[in-house]
Protein backbone atom coordinates (compact mmCIF):
# COMPACT_ATOMS: atom_id res chain seq x y z
CA UNK A 1 0.00 0.00 0.00
CA UNK A 2 1.72 3.55 -1.51
CA UNK A 3 1.16 6.94 -0.33
CA UNK A 4 2.63 9.77 -1.36
CA UNK A 5 5.21 11.00 0.68
CA UNK A 6 7.05 13.75 -0.02
CA UNK A 7 8.48 17.11 1.68
CA UNK A 8 8.32 15.06 4.87
CA UNK A 9 9.51 16.99 7.87
CA UNK A 10 12.14 14.52 9.68
CA UNK A 11 13.93 16.74 12.44
CA UNK A 12 17.32 15.70 13.25
CA UNK A 13 18.28 12.67 15.71
CA UNK A 14 18.85 15.00 18.88
CA UNK A 15 14.90 16.90 18.05
CA UNK A 16 13.26 14.20 17.77
CA UNK A 17 12.45 13.46 21.18
CA UNK A 18 10.91 16.78 21.92
CA UNK A 19 9.22 16.57 18.35
CA UNK A 20 7.31 13.10 19.71
CA UNK A 21 6.71 15.38 22.92
CA UNK A 22 5.30 17.99 20.98
CA UNK A 23 3.41 15.98 18.89
CA UNK A 24 1.43 14.48 21.85
CA UNK A 25 1.07 17.65 23.97
CA UNK A 26 -0.74 18.99 20.71
CA UNK A 27 -3.40 16.44 21.27
CA UNK A 28 -5.32 18.33 24.47
CA UNK A 29 -7.16 14.39 25.09
CA UNK A 30 -3.33 13.06 25.31
CA UNK A 31 -2.85 15.62 27.78
CA UNK A 32 -5.64 15.44 29.94
CA UNK A 33 -4.64 11.36 30.04
CA UNK A 34 -1.43 12.16 30.80
CA UNK A 35 -2.17 14.68 33.63
CA UNK A 36 -5.12 12.27 35.25
CA UNK A 37 -2.84 9.18 34.59
CA UNK A 38 0.31 11.11 36.53
CA UNK A 39 -2.04 11.11 39.68
CA UNK A 40 -3.21 7.45 39.82
CA UNK A 41 -0.45 5.75 41.23
CA UNK A 42 -0.02 3.56 38.71
CA UNK A 43 3.15 1.36 38.63
CA UNK A 44 5.65 1.83 35.96
CA UNK A 45 2.77 3.57 33.93
CA UNK A 46 3.14 5.07 30.04
CA UNK A 47 1.03 6.06 27.80
CA UNK A 48 0.97 3.98 24.45
CA UNK A 49 0.46 2.84 20.80
CA UNK A 50 -1.75 5.12 18.77
CA UNK A 51 -1.75 7.83 20.93
CA UNK A 52 2.47 8.32 20.55
CA UNK A 53 2.99 7.50 16.66
CA UNK A 54 -0.26 8.91 15.25
CA UNK A 55 0.38 12.06 16.91
CA UNK A 56 4.06 12.19 15.29
CA UNK A 57 1.76 11.41 11.92
CA UNK A 58 -0.53 14.19 12.58
CA UNK A 59 2.21 16.89 13.28
CA UNK A 60 4.40 15.57 10.23
CA UNK A 61 1.14 16.03 7.89
CA UNK A 62 -0.10 19.03 9.39
CA UNK A 63 -3.30 17.68 10.78
CA UNK A 64 -4.98 18.10 14.14
CA UNK A 65 -3.64 16.55 17.04
CA UNK A 66 -6.40 13.44 17.06
CA UNK A 67 -7.13 13.31 14.16
CA UNK A 68 -7.33 9.62 13.65
CA UNK A 69 -7.13 8.48 17.21
CA UNK A 70 -9.63 5.89 18.36
CA UNK A 71 -9.01 5.09 21.95
CA UNK A 72 -5.96 5.94 24.24
CA UNK A 73 -3.76 2.79 25.52
CA UNK A 74 -2.52 3.26 29.18
CA UNK A 75 -0.36 0.76 29.90
CA UNK A 76 1.44 -0.05 33.71
CA UNK A 77 3.20 -3.21 34.83
CA UNK A 78 2.80 -5.11 38.37
CA UNK A 79 3.55 -8.75 38.37
CA UNK A 80 2.70 -9.36 42.24
CA UNK A 81 -0.64 -10.71 41.41
CA UNK A 82 -1.69 -11.58 37.86
CA UNK A 83 -5.34 -12.54 38.28
CA UNK A 84 -7.55 -11.14 36.08
CA UNK A 85 -9.70 -9.85 39.15
CA UNK A 86 -6.65 -7.97 40.13
CA UNK A 87 -6.26 -6.61 36.97
CA UNK A 88 -10.00 -5.36 37.21
CA UNK A 89 -9.76 -4.00 40.62
CA UNK A 90 -7.19 -1.71 39.03
CA UNK A 91 -8.38 -0.73 35.91
CA UNK A 92 -11.99 -0.50 36.68
CA UNK A 93 -11.52 2.51 39.21
CA UNK A 94 -8.63 3.97 36.86
CA UNK A 95 -10.76 4.08 33.69
CA UNK A 96 -13.34 5.41 35.42
CA UNK A 97 -11.06 9.18 36.18
CA UNK A 98 -11.53 8.88 32.41
CA UNK A 99 -14.89 7.99 31.68
CA UNK A 100 -16.01 11.83 30.63
CA UNK A 101 -13.72 11.73 27.98
CA UNK A 102 -15.37 11.74 24.41
CA UNK A 103 -12.56 8.72 23.58
CA UNK A 104 -12.12 5.43 25.54
CA UNK A 105 -9.23 5.25 27.22
CA UNK A 106 -8.25 1.36 28.13
CA UNK A 107 -6.12 0.38 31.23
CA UNK A 108 -4.22 -2.77 30.42
CA UNK A 109 -2.00 -4.48 33.55
CA UNK A 110 1.60 -5.65 31.02
CA UNK A 111 2.63 -8.27 33.45
CA UNK A 112 -0.73 -9.81 32.32
CA UNK A 113 -0.31 -9.75 28.38
CA UNK A 114 1.61 -12.98 28.06
CA UNK A 115 -1.53 -14.90 29.67
CA UNK A 116 -4.35 -13.72 27.53
CA UNK A 117 -2.46 -13.63 24.48
CA UNK A 118 -1.69 -17.33 24.54
CA UNK A 119 -4.63 -18.23 25.64
CA UNK A 120 -6.45 -15.89 22.58
CA UNK A 121 -3.49 -16.81 19.60
CA UNK A 122 -2.14 -20.33 20.44
CA UNK A 123 1.12 -19.06 21.50
CA UNK A 124 4.03 -19.39 24.07
CA UNK A 125 4.89 -15.52 24.64
CA UNK A 126 7.09 -15.39 27.88
CA UNK A 127 5.96 -13.11 30.61
CA UNK A 128 7.44 -9.06 29.94
CA UNK A 129 9.69 -8.14 31.98
CA UNK A 130 8.21 -4.37 32.12
CA UNK A 131 6.24 -1.68 30.79
CA UNK A 132 9.31 -0.70 28.27
CA UNK A 133 9.52 -4.63 27.58
CA UNK A 134 5.98 -4.29 26.30
CA UNK A 135 7.15 -2.09 23.73
CA UNK A 136 9.97 -4.41 22.17
CA UNK A 137 7.16 -6.66 21.23
CA UNK A 138 4.67 -4.59 19.37
CA UNK A 139 3.80 -5.55 15.57
CA UNK A 140 5.62 -2.81 14.12
CA UNK A 141 8.66 -1.08 15.31
CA UNK A 142 6.93 2.27 14.16
CA UNK A 143 4.81 1.53 17.15
CA UNK A 144 7.27 1.20 19.66
CA UNK A 145 7.16 4.29 21.63
CA UNK A 146 5.54 5.62 24.54
CA UNK A 147 5.28 8.40 26.81
CA UNK A 148 4.58 9.50 30.59
CA UNK A 149 5.26 11.84 33.09
CA UNK A 150 7.91 11.47 35.63
CA UNK A 151 8.10 12.85 39.35
CA UNK A 152 7.95 16.14 38.47
CA UNK A 153 4.81 15.98 36.19
CA UNK A 154 7.63 16.34 33.05
CA UNK A 155 6.84 14.16 29.49
CA UNK A 156 9.47 10.68 29.48
CA UNK A 157 9.58 9.37 26.46
CA UNK A 158 10.33 5.06 26.34
CA UNK A 159 11.67 4.21 23.10
CA UNK A 160 14.16 0.67 23.04
CA UNK A 161 14.69 1.17 19.52
CA UNK A 162 15.27 4.73 19.31
CA UNK A 163 12.81 6.76 17.31
CA UNK A 164 14.00 6.42 13.56
CA UNK A 165 11.26 4.11 12.54
CA UNK A 166 8.51 6.18 14.10
CA UNK A 167 9.47 8.95 11.61
CA UNK A 168 9.95 6.35 8.71
CA UNK A 169 7.75 7.08 5.81
CA UNK A 170 7.28 3.40 5.65
CA UNK A 171 5.54 1.42 8.00
CA UNK A 172 6.29 -2.40 8.28
CA UNK A 173 5.40 -4.92 10.32
CA UNK A 174 8.04 -7.50 12.57
CA UNK A 175 7.90 -11.33 11.02
CA UNK A 176 6.39 -13.38 13.52
CA UNK A 177 4.89 -10.57 15.85
CA UNK A 178 2.52 -9.08 13.16
CA UNK A 179 -0.53 -11.40 12.12
CA UNK A 180 -2.03 -11.00 8.72
CA UNK A 181 -5.68 -9.90 9.40
CA UNK A 182 -4.99 -7.65 12.10
CA UNK A 183 -2.31 -6.11 10.19
CA UNK A 184 -3.70 -5.73 7.52
CA UNK A 185 -7.16 -4.30 8.65
CA UNK A 186 -4.86 -1.90 10.69
CA UNK A 187 -3.05 -0.39 7.80
CA UNK A 188 -6.09 -0.78 5.20
CA UNK A 189 -7.31 2.09 7.74
CA UNK A 190 -4.16 4.25 8.76
CA UNK A 191 -4.13 4.09 4.83
CA UNK A 192 -7.16 6.40 4.38
CA UNK A 193 -6.13 8.40 7.35
CA UNK A 194 -2.46 9.45 6.19
CA UNK A 195 -2.37 8.18 2.74
CA UNK A 196 0.87 10.12 2.34
CA UNK A 197 2.45 7.00 4.52
CA UNK A 198 3.68 4.10 2.70
CA UNK A 199 1.96 0.55 4.43
CA UNK A 200 3.24 -2.56 3.79
CA UNK A 201 1.10 -5.16 4.13
CA UNK A 202 1.72 -8.67 4.88
CA UNK A 203 0.99 -11.00 1.92
CA UNK A 204 -2.07 -14.20 3.03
Amino acid sequence: MAGGTSGWPVPPAAEQAAFVIDAVMADPLAVTVLQRAHGLGLPDWALMAGAVYKAVWNAQTGRAGGHGINDYDLAYFDASDLGADAEAAVAGPAEAHFADLPVPVEVCNQARVHIWFNEAYGTRREPLADTTDALRHFASLTHAVAIRLDGDGQPELLAPFGLDAVFSQTIRPVPDLAGPDAWNRKVAEQGRLWPELDFVSIPV
